[in-house]
């Protein structure tokens, strides 16, 4: 299974746009957003995935209530975690906050199999004893150019994805 793992869009709708086609078509079947979407309207750009989307918030939390009544009603394929998020997938066990430092204490019990993080807007890939912690960068685009990750589970190779004109051109 291929998942793909966002964070710190802050309402970028091209960068999202560009994930959301590139992860269509190349068999991503899980997309995971670690905070920062930011508003309301962004959720249209995350429903275009054709799988399944986990979101929780960031520390830009926009219109809460309009972001979390929407999710699984207006969107049916987003589910709303609130600050934290686990899901399992491709028989691993996931967990999502968007600070670096929750994520690493997370982490660090052991319970997940992937930790996932954003916040920083810096890309990282570690093992933390058996867990495997992700931080895909920023969508946002503000200090480097627009990233996110995708996670082969079968392999457990990460793939950093950045957003540049070759993505965006995919129909």
């Amino acid at each position: 299974m291929r998942i793909a793992i966002l964070s710190d869009t802050h309402d970028q709708i091209a960068n999202l746009q560009a994930a959301v086609r590139y992860c269509n078509a190349y068999n991503v079947q899980l997309l995971i957003h670690c905070g920062d979407l930011i508003s309301p309207f962004m959720l249209d750009r995350l429903a275009a995935f054709g799988g399944a989307v986990h979101l929780i918030y960031g520390n830009n939390m926009g219109d809460q209530h309009l972001i979390s009544s929407w999710c699984g009603v207006r969107y049916p394929s987003i589910t709303h975690h609130g600050i934290l998020g686990a899901v399992e997938a491709g028989g691993l066990k996931f967990a999502f906050h968007h600070y670096p430092e929750v994520a690493r204490g997370i982490a660090s019990l052991g319970n997940f199999d992937v930790v996932c993080c954003g916040h920083n807007h810096r890309y990282n890939v570690e093992k933390m004893g058996q867990t495997l912690f992700i931080n895909p960068g920023e969508m946002l685009g503000k200090d480097c150019r627009p990233c996110f990750a995708i996670l082969d589970t079968a392999s457990m190779d990460v793939e950093k994805v950045e957003v540049g004109e070759q993505i965006k051109e995919i129909e």
